[in-house]
């Protein structure tokens, strides 16, 4: 039961960070890309940077540390995205995937109240 609060949770997120990319304008690629090291939250583009982005959610009062649900994304977690990333780019052909000046890793964090609103959203461009 927990277990399905906690995705229910992160799914809730997920979306709330999707929106908010698509906010700023940018164009969703992929959502839940998975590989055998993980999966990708979001991939998108804008006009100049392709971006694998990380989302971790938690509620108010919760886990996180003293610095939010970012803490979460440490060095063997940096690892793995990266490897994430390096498989979206092999099995995406060119033809089907953006070519945009620069790449980047991005971290949101998400906040929600116990009634799963959003509370606090921190988006970090360039977070490793």
């Amino acid at each position: 039961m927990a277990i399905d609060l906690r995705r229910q949770h992160g799914e809730l997120g997920e979306k709330i960070a999707e929106e908010h990319l698509r906010h700023r304008g940018y164009r969703i690629l992929a959502r839940n890309f998975r590989t055998r090291f993980g999966e990708l939250d979001l991939i998108a583009v804008d006009h100049r940077t392709l971006v694998f982005c990380e989302v971790k959610t938690r509620l108010s009062g919760s886990r996180g540390g003293p610095d939010g649900p970012l803490d979460a994304i440490g060095p063997r977690k940096r690892d793995r995205l990266r490897r994430m990333a390096r498989q979206w780019l092999a099995e995406t052909a060119a033809a089907d995937r953006p070519r945009p000046d620069d790449l980047r890793f991005d971290a949101i964090g998400v906040i929600l109240t116990p009634a799963g609103r959003l509370l606090a959203l921190e988006h970090v461009e360039g977070a490793f």
